[in-house]
């Protein structure tokens, strides 16, 4: 197991296609190391559906997503994807969209999760959003409080509809912080 403890080594770095193999095995080993629990067939169906590479090179064509790698060392141990135009319903001012923030079973712990909402967060003040927000599972307590302590509160609920997904988990909650 690698250890992460020097966070100075930490870079974002923007994702490109060049990068769309290492990306597709790190969302992959990401999304395994926390999420396979929520699934009958352990994630399988999830994951080849969305961390495949021609999934990730048509969302990555897409100019209203952003993609970040968390490097730690030179090695890729996380990601980050942005909608800074996503704006959430029923809601007054300009949004900006964290819809995923994945990190390897090394990284977490690390600092390095704080850092990368650190980042979105400075991203969406630079462009003058008015909120930021984001969706999570309602069964991770831990990152729920990890959320609140960045200063996002829950402002609305809804259920995941894949069949494939075990009933207890298919629970969501939408937080939201405000930058002004």
């Amino acid at each position: 197991m690698m250890n992460f403890t020097i966070m100075t080594a930490l870079k974002i770095q923007t994702i490109n296609n060049s990068d769309i193999e290492v990306f597709s095995e790190v969302a992959t080993r990401a999304y395994f190391d926390h999420y396979k629990h929520l699934w009958f067939d352990h994630g399988q169906w999830y994951a080849q559906r969305c961390f495949n590479t021609q999934q990730l090179s048509d969302e990555m064509a897409d100019d209203k997503n952003l993609f970040f790698f968390a490097i730690v060392n030179e090695i890729p141990v996380g990601f980050l994807k942005l909608r800074p135009q996503n704006q959430l319903a029923d809601q007054k001012g300009v949004g900006f969209e964290i819809e995923r923030i994945y990190l390897t079973n090394e990284a977490t712990g690390q600092g390095i999760g704080r850092k990368l909402m650190d980042f979105a967060i400075e991203m969406a003040r630079q462009q003058q959003k008015d909120y930021v927000w984001l969706k999570a599972m309602d069964s991770s307590q831990n990152a729920i409080r990890f959320y609140e302590s960045l200063g996002f509160e829950i402002c609305g609920t809804s259920r995941l509809t894949f069949e494939q997904m075990k009933e207890e988990y298919k629970g969501m909650v939408t937080m939201k912080k405000n930058l002004n």
